[in-house]
C-alpha cells in the first residue's frame, strides 16, 4: 500500500478520535447531571453513568491505538506479521469490552429514557453495542485470515 494511504488513514484514525473526546469532556458531564435530576433519590446515578461512558472510552482509544500501530505495521512492509495479527486480536477485544460496558450500562439509559419518555437513548445504547460487536467480527475475521495467510506465506518459504 502506498504512504500517503496510510497516512490518510492514521489522519482518518485521529479525526476519529476527536469527537469522541469532546463528548467525554462536554457531552457526558451533561448526561451524568441529566440523569441525577431525573432521578434525585439515586444520586449516585451519575457516578455509574460517569463510570459506564468513561469506562467505555479506554477501549475505544485503544483499539484507535491498535489501528494506528497496524497501519504503522502496513507502513514498514510487516503487514504479514505476528504483530498485525496481535493488533487485530487486540482491536476484537477492544469492541468486545466497548459493546460490554454499553450492554452493563443500559439499565441506567432506560430509566433515563423511561423517565424522560425518549426512546432514542435506548436506539442510540442499542446501535452502540451492535456497531462495535460488528467491528469484533471483522477484526477476527481479518485475524484469522491474517493467521492462515501467514502460515501458507510460512509454508511456502520452506519449500523451494
Amino acid at each position: 500500500m502506498e504512504r500517503g494511504t496510510t497516512l490518510f488513514l492514521k489522519i482518518a484514525v485521529i479525526f476519529i478520535g476527536i469527537p469522541v473526546l469532546a463528548i467525554c469532556i462536554f457531552l457526558v458531564p451533561g448526561i451524568a447531571n441529566f440523569a441525577a435530576e431525573l432521578y434525585p433519590d439515586y444520586a449516585f446515578l451519575k457516578y455509574l453513568v460517569f463510570i459506564d461512558l468513561y469506562a467505555a472510552a479506554l477501549p475505544f482509544y485503544l483499539a484507535l491505538y491498535q489501528a494506528f500501530k497496524l497501519l504503522s505495521y502496513i507502513d514498514k512492509n510487516k503487514a504479514f506479521s505476528e504483530l498485525s495479527v496481535r493488533a487485530l486480536k487486540n482491536i476484537k477485544y477492544c469492541a468486545i469490552t466497548f459493546s460490554s460496558l454499553f450492554v452493563v450500562g443500559m439499565p441506567l439509559f432506560y430509566l433515563m429514557a423511561e423517565k424522560d419518555d425518549a426512546p432514542g437513548i435506548i436506539v442510540i445504547g442499542m446501535v452502540m453495542i451492535f456497531a462495535s460487536m460488528v467491528i469484533a467480527v471483522f477484526a477476527a475475521v481479518l485475524q484469522k485470515l491474517l493467521k492462515e495467510a501467514i502460515d501458507i506465506k510460512a509454508e511456502n518459504d520452506l519449500t523451494v
